[in-house]
């Protein structure tokens, strides 16, 4: 592939205008395309991000030849369907986490972008930022020792009234899907799949889960404490501690903004560790990396590969099932 990367994006919410801001900081990608269900949002988005197609269906713009990859951020609940659509029309696809609403789901998608040799990553932009990738070269390195425990909680009061996707069963509502996954993925960075799955939940008025607390078991004796609420606004904060140091990830742990606090002793042995940063929203990262994979003409990412989101679905259907969390694709 010659030439800068021309993106469409499929939908125009907050995380999809915050994606394009920071397609500029990506020196070989451009911003020609984006699909919205109305002409009328099409054109506003565009009036913040300019781009040369402004399409007032999403199909339109899966169907636009002179776009290679399309960033799809609608709701999870929906990306089952708009990604499949992508596909079929032989378009490369980063898609918004969560994947989808299931495993069921992810294979399916996976499998139609094997068969069609179609490119296709799950956009969890923190497995891309420095001081994630930072935090694993400390483990790799060995300053932590054995990790025994993490600990992790996400939370925040949704506005009144709500965005409807948060709440709603047949789009993936509550909060698993929409912040847990960062404390689940960030668990799983460090202590991989695990053993025994334990999960409750707090119902909210429609079923889903308007608080998830969850416990990861692991036959070596590792655990993991995952907390996640729209009840509550939390500290939002990581820690990984092993029986040689912890690590700390202060204030939003998921997000570039976040610091990096290195321990290698009781709590007054406080480091600070910098790491490399960037303006913007922190997006740059995941689709320089996409762009890196169209031009080696990959099907999968190396980094978030097929089997990691498969991996992430089946551990997120076990929690589900363990807590008693349904949406309305389960029945």
């Amino acid at each position: 592939m010659s030439g800068k990367i021309r993106w469409g994006i499929l939908g125009c919410g907050r995380i999809a205008r915050k994606f394009a801001a920071d397609l500029k900081y990506v020196e070989d990608a451009e911003l020609v395309a984006v699909g919205s269900r109305s002409q009328a949002i099409a054109d506003e988005f565009a009036a913040s991000f300019p781009v040369t197609f402004r399409h007032d269906s999403y199909e339109a713009l899966a169907s636009n030849p002179e776009v290679d990859i399309i960033y799809v951020a609608s709701p999870h609940g929906l990306h089952h369907n708009h990604v499949l659509m992508c596909l079929e029309r032989k378009k490369a696809v980063l898609c918004e986490k969560a994947f989808a609403l299931n495993a069921m789901q992810a294979r399916e998608m996976i499998a139609v972008a094997q068969t069609k040799g179609v490119f296709l990553m799950e956009a969890l932009w923190t497995k891309f930022l420095p001081h994630y990738q930072l935090m694993q070269q400390m483990i790799a390195e060995g300053k932590l020792g054995t990790i025994h425990n993490v600990l992790v909680n996400f939370g925040f009061i949704p506005p009144n009234p709500a965005p409807s996707r948060l709440l709603d069963p047949s789009l993936g509502g509550g909060t698993l899907l929409d912040i847990g996954i960062y404390n689940v993925f960030m668990a799983m960075s460090v202590l991989g799949r695990p053993d025994i799955v334990e999960a409750t939940m707090e119902p909210a008025t429609t079923g889903i889960d308007a608080q998830c607390a969850v416990l990861f078991k692991y036959k070596n004796g590792a655990m993991a404490q995952l907390f996640s609420s729209f009840n509550t606004n939390l500290a939002t904060e990581a820690d990984i501690s092993g029986d040689k140091g912890r690590i700390r990830l202060a204030s939003r742990f998921y997000e570039p903004g976040t610091t990096l606090e290195f321990y290698p002793e009781r709590v007054d042995s406080k480091q600070i560790i910098p790491f490399h940063r960037e303006p913007g929203f922190g997006y740059q990262f995941e689709a320089r990396h996409a762009g890196e994979c169209l031009r080696k003409g990959l099907v999968q990412s190396e980094i978030m590969s097929h089997r990691d989101t498969l991996e992430l679905m089946e551990t997120l259907d076990r929690i589900r099932s363990v807590a008693g969390i349904r949406y309305e694709v389960d029945q």
